[in-house]
């Protein structure tokens, strides 16, 4: 080849590549720019066939021009080529190449396939032309993807708009049409939709409404806002929309392909419809549809799933705007009626203005009649009080003479003339209305009938009135006179009310009337009558003063202590209550409640008598308020029960020092009845701060505090704590359960036996409680016995164990053992304890014999001879007595030859002291008891025994029985019965 041929071979494939070039940049779609490189190639080199191909993500979604399936080898060139790896052989030496790779900006990658014979990808001048092109593509592409995405960026606002729109409409000041209209020109911004309606559907009562209708063919349409059977629409496509819940679009014949089941066209047949569920909460709501009735406008897939989206949105509007509706409607309907409830209280309240208007007039009339004023003011004043109740310009009061012959007007007021005159009864409207006494009323043409009737001369009348008012006086059932009211003008006219109101305020007159006429009529002892007169009226001001004073005497008489005047508990809960609020603003305040009660005060009282007891409390009273300063309260609550209200203190301190002095105020001897008493006083204490809400609250621990010192020996203080708290609940909880122990059955009697000392012989069995509790286990009676005792179920506890105890010792106890039951002193006061007790026995079978009652010193105190006597009626019918704890008591000796005793239990404080050497006065005194007893013929029990040493030493004074844990334990009886001896470890 020569020079000159080879130069024009360059020069022609340097024409071809930039037409190619020149047709790559006219390209505006990516189909375009490929078909131009494939033709720059085609050109460049005969006989080879070019494919360009780009979008290579999946096997399935690439694009490529010419447009062709490749097949597994070209596919597999492809992909090496994308990723800069070396492209595998392909069949007849085709190759590839990468016009431009993936990146950030354009995550396509283009290749070149060529096949043919003698494919140039190698030649030099072949891949500077390839790049460009490559660039070139790659920028077609990219300019492609962004308008794309700008196409996307418009729609998407388009459609942001619409939706503000529709959901500006919820609450715009719109009635429902107008914003269905504006939502269908909201939807004609989006997509085609000349023909456009929205229907709501009602699953519950299976009908339709359509909501909005417009339609180009059919402008009549369905009517709108009537609710309609779905029946009626049955396999149309909008039944199918509801019923199905799913969209449909397409042609008649595309929508009976899309449907299972007959379709039948509703008004005229479109070209394209499209229709879509608006769907709540899973349940269809309604439809909106859209169709076209032109050829070439019809609906995508886009389309339908923009009208679903829309749709959403429409619903919502619609709800927000008929829950506005309905909103309005109710707000307007309680509007309505909150209007008329005004109107009736208005009524009321102008009904009842009425009432204290005409009770104000009647009180104002009422006072009149002892109104130090002559009788023109008199009826001045009445005229006054009428006039504020009803129009009285012309008014005037007519009276019968005392002889009932002339009628007097003491009181005529006539077109702004007052006068007084009278004349004799005639043929008047006034004596009309004396002669029936009863009210008159009318207008001057209503009263002309009297004038027919002849009841009424005209002549007599004087000047016609327009409306006309009349009402008797009377005073019991005399009529003494009239009260008339008249209306010359037609503005004027009077009415049943008003009727009904002169009424009332005329019956008040005439007795106000009839007491000045009575006092008109004894003038001549005016004088006399004058000074009775101001006598009564300082009577009734001195009467007035003293209820005055009585009232103010009452409020302190209940709000303080008659006997001491001290405030009472109703004045204290009330100043507690106003302290414990003010604290609860003052986060930092305290104050503290002193609930006092003196100790044996019922003492005093029987003793001294209860005149000596009131003034026991009244000088303690005095001796408490010298104890603290104002603003502090000291009150009596009830019997000898006081407490003090000490405000605004900073710690307990403060109440304790205040305890102290209390103490040292009482402390000095009080002589009262010709005696020298010295008061002392148990003190509960109980700090107020923010815990307490109310009184009764600050009451009650100040009480537990006050019941917690006595127990621990009175004439002291305690503070409370939460400890006091829990330990009366605890108590409450003990006296629950022992109520529940009692119906449960829960009670067991334990026997300790009694032994001979000699032979360790059990002669007999002292029986004692013990509670099988089911959470706590067997328990004592050192564990209930107080709870019991202060709750008032001791005594049936105790009944229980008697006949527990007495009904298994009499079945299974030894017959030559006797059983001891311990009896308290509740017992012994009632008259018929030993009758309670016979029949107890026979009930459970227990012989009189064996059996022994235990009583303590304490026992004795309350009556002697009352306790003797019932010992006395046991001992005749074989019961036998002991005498418990004896030693302990201050005349205990005294009891031993006055008593029916057989037996006599020695304290076991003296048995315990036995072992020690420092108390050998003990042995002195069990040697003296044992001498005694003897001597009496009365037994000796040592209690108590718990040591070898104890049971010798006992044993060698000549101690015969005894009982104690070295001896043998308290069990059940099961233990113990089967058993005639138990020897002693």
């Amino acid at each position: 080849m020569s020079d000159s041929q080879a130069n024009g071979d360059v020069a022609s494939a340097e024409g071809d590549w930039l037409r190619g070039i020149e047709r790559l940049s006219a390209a505006e779609t990516p189909e375009q720019a490929a078909e131009a490189i494939v033709q720059t190639v085609q050109s460049r080199h005969a006989g080879v066939c070019a494919t360009v191909v780009w979008a290579m993500q999946s096997r399935h979604g690439y694009r490529c021009v010419p447009s062709r399936v490749l097949d597994a080898q070209e596919w597999q060139a492809a992909l090496a080529a994308s990723r800069g790896l070396p492209s595998p052989e392909a069949s007849g030496g085709d190759q590839a190449c990468c016009l431009f790779s993936a990146d950030r900006n354009l995550p396509d990658s283009a290749v070149l396939l060529l096949r043919g014979a003698g494919v140039p990808l190698a030649e030099a001048q072949l891949q500077p032309g390839l790049r460009v092109l490559g660039q070139l593509l790659r920028r077609v592409l990219e300019w492609g993807a962004l308008r794309q995405s700008h196409r996307q960026l418009e729609r998407s606002e388009v459609l942001q708009r619409a939706l503000f729109a529709i959901s500006d409409l919820a609450g715009a000041e719109l009635d429902m049409h107008d914003m269905l209209r504006r939502i269908h020109r909201i939807v004609s911004t989006l997509m085609y939709a000349e023909n456009f309606f929205i229907v709501r559907y009602d699953a519950g009562a299976d009908s339709l409404r359509f909501l909005h209708y417009a339609d180009i063919q059919d402008p009549g349409g369905p009517p709108i806002d009537q609710d309609m059977p779905l029946k009626r629409f049955q396999h149309t496509a909008t039944w199918y929309v509801l019923t199905g819940g799913k969209a449909l679009m397409g042609s008649s014949e595309q929508l009976r392909e899309q449907i299972d089941g007959p379709v039948v066209i509703w008004g005229p047949d479109s070209v394209d419809w499209l229709g879509v569920p608006m769907v709540v909460d899973g349940l269809v709501a309604g439809a909106i549809v859209v169709q076209s009735y032109r050829s070439g406008v019809g609906y995508s897939g886009d389309d339908r799933a923009l009208l679903e989206f829309v749709g959403s949105h429409i619903l919502t509007a619609l709800q927000r705007k008929q829950g506005k509706d309905e909103l309005e409607q109710r707000v307007q309907l309680r509007t309505q009626e909150l209007a008329q409830a005004i109107q009736g209280l208005q009524l009321q309240v102008e009904e009842r203005l009425r009432g204290e208007h005409l009770q104000a007039a009647l009180f104002q009339i009422a006072q009149l009649a002892t109104a130090d004023i002559d009788e023109g003011e008199f009826y001045r004043r009445v005229h006054t009080v009428v006039g504020e109740l009803l129009n009285a310009e012309n008014f005037f009061i007519g009276l019968l003479s005392p002889d009932r012959q002339q009628l007097q007007f003491p009181y005529y007021v006539d077109s702004g003339q007052s006068q007084s005159w009278g004349r004799p009864l005639a043929r008047g409207l006034s004596e009309y209305v004396l002669r029936s006494g009863a009210p008159l009323m009318g207008l001057h043409r209503d009263l002309r009938y009297l004038v027919a009737m002849g009841e009424v001369d005209p002549s007599v009348t004087g000047r016609p009135s327009h409306c006309w008012l009349g009402v008797p006086l009377r005073v019991a059932d005399e009529v003494i006179g009239l009260i008339v009211v008249q209306s010359y003008t037609e503005s004027v006219e009077y009415r049943q009310a008003d009727q009904e109101l002169l009424s009332f305020v005329a019956s008040q007159i005439a007795s106000t009337i009839y007491r000045r006429r009575s006092t008109a009529s004894l003038h001549q002892a005016y004088a006399e009558l004058e000074q009775r007169v101001e006598e009564r009226t300082h009577e009734l001001r001195a009467q007035i003063l003293q209820r005055e004073l009585v009232q103010q005497q009452l409020k302190h008489q209940v709000m303080h202590d008659p006997l001491t005047g001290l405030p009472n508990r109703g004045y204290l809960r009330e100043r507690i209550e106003q302290v414990l609020e003010r604290q609860h603003k003052q986060a930092q305040a305290r104050c503290a409640l002193l609930y006092l009660d003196l100790d044996r005060f019922k003492v005093i009282n029987d003793s001294l008598g209860h005149l000596a007891g009131d003034a026991v409390l009244k000088e303690v009273a005095t001796r408490l308020l010298g104890c603290v300063r104002s603003p502090a309260v000291v009150a009596r609550l009830s019997g000898d029960e006081f407490a003090i209200l000490l405000e605004d203190i900073l710690d307990g301190e403060v109440a304790q020092s205040v305890a102290l002095r209390i103490f040292d105020a009482l402390s000095v001897p009080l002589p009262i009845a010709g005696k020298e008493l010295q008061p002392s006083t148990s003190i509960g204490i109980a700090i107020g701060d923010t815990r307490y809400r109310n009184a009764d609250d600050l009451l009650r621990d100040a009480d537990i505090a006050l019941y917690h010192a006595k127990q621990l020996g009175r004439k002291r203080y305690e503070l409370f704590d939460e400890t006091l708290a829990k330990h009366a609940i605890d108590e409450l909880t003990m006296e629950a359960e022992l109520h529940q122990a009692m119906q449960r059955d829960e009670f067991e009697p334990y026997f300790q036996p009694i032994f001979r000392l000699d032979d360790g012989l059990i002669v007999g069995y002292e029986a004692l409680l013990r509670w099988n509790h089911p959470q706590r286990g067997v328990l004592g009676p050192t564990s209930l016995l107080k709870v019991a005792q202060d709750s008032g179920q001791i005594e049936m506890i105790d009944w229980k164990l008697f006949e527990l105890a007495c009904a298994q010792f009499a079945k299974h106890a030894p017959p030559e053992t006797f059983l001891t039951l311990n009896v308290s002193a509740l017992h012994l006061r009632h008259a018929d304890f030993d009758l309670q007790l016979v029949k107890l026995l026979k009930r459970t079978g227990m012989p009189t014999a064996r059996l022994i009652t235990e009583v303590t010193e304490g026992s004795l105190l309350d009556d002697p001879d009352m306790v003797r006597a019932t010992l006395e009626r046991l001992r005749g019918i074989g019961v036998g007595a002991a005498l418990d704890d004896f030693g302990t008591g201050y005349s205990s000796l005294s009891y031993l030859h006055s008593l029916p005793l057989r037996m006599l239990k020695i304290d076991r404080a003296f048995v315990h002291a036995l072992d020690d050497a420092a108390y050998s006065n003990s042995t002195t005194v069990v040697t003296a008891i044992l001498a005694l007893a003897r001597a009496l013929n009365i037994e000796v029990i040592a209690e108590g025994i718990e040591t070898s040493a104890q049971r010798e030493l006992l044993q060698n004074m000549g101690c015969v029985l005894g009982q104690g844990f070295l001896l043998g334990s308290p069990a059940p009886g099961g233990q113990w019965f089967a058993r005639d001896r138990l020897g002693v470890d």
